[in-house]
């Protein structure tokens, strides 16, 4: 099955593509201290919430970056719809291999749940970093270990325990190059909750309404694991945070 149609089935009802929710993101964004004309870079940007929203707000200008051609599309769809005449582009391609114009450089850049792109959380803070005007921000949504991960969580789901870090690795980790945290946002059970077994619903529900989807079997297969490692482990063991850094 392509996973960009399960990320874009199992996503079907979500607006935002982590757990937080839209209170907490608007919050979030009120604090940022965004001017009108800011440039920002969305990496891993999924369905272009979090730049449509600065544009709502505070009339920014922004680019979009997102592997998924259903998320772009739905970027696309989205900016048609509520901020049609904004300085705010989507583009469809691997975020790594995106290189700002005449090396441009952006006021806040942002890769929410996307370190995957640059293999990492370190390599995301590099990447970033050399895209961000010398005193901008950085804003990066990165999962953390709650509690250290059961054996038998790591090899259901595949994950590696030195993949991620602590809450306060994290910020640790930012600092050590050459950032300095001055939010954290957390994601509290709730926001799992809504974030998880949205998924669901959204995948029993394309079965049903697909009945003849050749990639229904696997579908079922990777939603039923994905809920048991979630129930068993996932919900007590596994953080989420939006962190935001200055350049020191």
């Amino acid at each position: 099955m392509d996973i960009w149609k399960y990320y874009a089935i199992t996503h079907k009802r979500h607006t935002i593509l982590n757990p937080m929710n839209k209170v907490k993101l608007d919050g979030l964004l009120s604090l940022l201290d965004i001017k009108e004309g800011f440039r920002v870079l969305d990496i891993g940007c999924g369905k272009g919430e979090f730049l449509i929203r600065l544009s709502e707000l505070f009339n920014i200008s922004g680019i979009g970056v997102d592997i998924s051609p259903f998320f772009i599309k739905e970027c696309k769809e989205n900016k048609s719809e509520r901020i049609p005449d904004s300085d705010v582009k989507f583009l469809e391609m691997n975020g790594a291999k995106y290189k700002p114009d005449k090396n441009q450089l952006f006021d806040l850049t942002v890769c929410l749940g996307a370190s995957f792109t640059y293999n990492g959380f370190i390599e995301t803070i590099k990447a970033l970093k050399n895209m961000t005007e010398p005193e901008g921000m950085i804003v990066i949504g990165e999962p953390y270990w709650l509690k250290d991960p059961d054996d038998e969580y790591l090899k259901m789901s595949g994950i590696k325990k030195e993949e991620y870090n602590s809450h306060y690795k994290n910020i640790d980790i930012a600092e050590r190059k050459g950032l300095t945290c001055i939010y954290t946002l957390a994601s509290n059970n709730d926001d799992w909750d809504h974030y998880e077994t949205l998924q669901w619903l959204s995948a029993y529900n394309h079965i049903k309404s697909n009945p003849d989807d050749p990639d229904n079997p696997e579908l079922l297969k990777k939603i039923e694991k994905a809920k048991k490692e979630y129930l068993l482990y996932g919900r007590d063991t596994f953080g989420w945070a939006i962190y935001v850094f200055k350049i020191q």
